[in-house]
């Protein structure tokens, strides 16, 4: 799905610096880079690690935020390469952050920095056993889940058949595309499935897990997904897209009211702020977004959303 960004990791390599998770209450607040390109330098400067103030599994949510927030990236990202700016501001936040690198074709680096390319049933199994990981180690009942591209996707299909109905609480979706039909993702995903049978490599995905509910019988992936509709009651659903996206055509492919006894809020970032020229990638590192973000995790703490100019690729 996110063409643009495999572009930027072919020139720099994308995942995430392992830096040791902040602790939670640390008075000293992480650095905010608002700019996409930071997250490939934290790749590169530590090979498939994980940026500082994510993946502590000693952090322990809050009254004020009990939930931890995982963050779910798009093709060819990764826990590093995807959320440079998001992963301290949530941190800074007071909330427990947790990245994983999902769909990854090796455990080699640095293709093991590149996420998203797998089989993609593989990669919602792969969400579901961080998402449990994540919840053992927390205490939490619950997560809230922020996804880009591909990554607002891939957790539907955990949460509606391989047993995370009821644990996701808030669900914030950047550049969602919930009204396209099949795509290069579906294809390359057929086509690792494919060929990974004819080497004999078994799918991630086991034939029956507790809780699971098989899909319909006569749908793909994004079928699967998005019949008769992605979302599910119970969850807060919000939206984020931006009008110069050019990987979602058109954009407001991304824009789906929610059914009767579902909650789904629909945001433009253009609209009151024409300075914002997000695309597909700097729609996740620029403190609007940042705002919408953390507002959408927490509306009884609302914050202002500044008018600010937003660059495409890199942010602002």
């Amino acid at each position: 799905m996110v063409r643009a960004l495999l572009v930027v990791v072919s020139v720099g390599i994308v995942v995430g610096a392992l830096a040791p998770g902040r602790a939670q209450g640390n008075p000293v607040p992480l650095p905010v880079s608002y700019n996409f390109l930071a997250g490939i330098d934290a790749e590169l400067r530590h090979p498939g690690g994980s940026l500082p103030g994510t993946n502590d599994f000693r952090c322990r949510p809050t009254a004020q935020h009990p939930r931890p927030v995982i963050l779910v990236h798009g093709s060819g990202g990764g826990r590093q390469t995807n959320w440079a700016t998001l992963a301290p501001v949530l941190a800074n936040a007071g909330y427990c952050v947790f990245a994983l690198t999902y769909g990854a074709l090796s455990d080699v680096w640095p293709v093991s920095a590149l996420g998203g390319l797998g089989v993609k049933q593989d990669s919602a199994w792969q969400v579901k056993v961080f998402a449990d990981l994540v919840l053992a180690a927390t205490g939490a009942h619950q997560v809230d889940i922020v996804g880009h591209s591909l990554g607002t996707e891939i957790p539907t299909y955990w949460m509606k058949y391989l047993g995370g109905q009821g644990k996701v609480a808030h669900y914030v979706s950047l550049a969602p595309y919930w009204r396209q039909g099949p795509d290069e993702d579906d294809a390359r995903s057929d086509m690792v499935a494919i060929v990974q049978r004819a080497l004999g490599i078994p799918p991630r995905t086991p034939d029956r897990c507790a809780g699971c509910v098989a899909p319909p019988a006569d749908s793909n992936f994004n079928r699967a997904v998005r019949q008769p509709t992605p979302y599910l009651p119970g969850v807060r659903y919000t939206n984020i897209t931006t009008s110069h996206d050019e990987i979602v055509t058109p954009y407001t492919d991304g824009l789906l009211a929610g059914p009767p006894g579902t909650h789904v809020v629909n945001i433009v970032v253009q609209q009151g702020c024409s300075l914002d020229r997000s695309d597909h990638l700097s729609i996740v590192s620029n403190r609007r977004t940042a705002a919408m973000v953390l507002n959408a995790l927490d509306a009884a703490h609302r914050r202002p959303v500044p008018c600010v100019a937003v660059a495409p690729v890199t942010g602002g």
